[in-house]
């Protein structure tokens, strides 16, 4: 169910730009991972890492600038 839900989560980002940027506000992945868990998505950050490829480095860029968002 966790690579469901980081899909479930970009697509809900797609559509709803109030979500993307609230999520945008993360100052890191821990903190964008317990944001999304509030929202009802429920991944670990290696299941982030997974499904999005996407290094925990590189999350200072905005979620909007994410590809797939």
């Amino acid at each position: 169910m966790p690579r469901e839900d980081v899909a479930r989560l970009f697509r809900a980002a797609q559509a709803d730009v109030g979500l993307r940027e609230h999520l945008s506000t993360a100052p890191n992945v821990e903190t964008f991972i317990q944001m999304a868990e509030k929202l009802g998505y429920q991944f670990t950050e290696e299941e982030w890492r997974e499904m999005t490829r996407f290094s925990v480095e590189e999350f200072k860029s905005d979620i909007s600038e994410i590809p797939g968002i």
